[in-house]
């Protein structure tokens, strides 16, 4: 009789375990969605401002080109005028 208790006690023993580890699982599991969501918010705001980033590039080129254009109709000019002689 004594020996059916004791096998009771030990069984009770390994649900506790179990119900432990389970709740330390779910627990964990908790956390890494967590984790998991504020990642995917990261990703998203990085891919925003990758997307800026590139806008803002293709600004620069066509601000370049623009002065580049800009400055060979000024050149223009000014060598119109000296062949005028003024």
């Amino acid at each position: 009789m004594t020996t059916e208790l004791e096998r009771i006690k030990i069984l009770e023993g390994k649900i506790s375990q179990v119900s432990n580890y389970i709740n330390n699982l779910v627990a964990e599991n908790e956390k890494l969605k967590k984790q998991v969501n504020e990642l995917k918010s990261e990703k998203k705001n990085l891919e925003e401002q990758a997307k800026k980033t590139q806008e803002l590039d293709q600004n620069i080129k066509d601000y370049q080109e623009e002065r580049e254009i800009i400055k060979n109709k000024i050149e223009t000019i000014i060598n119109q005028i000296d062949k005028l002689g003024i």
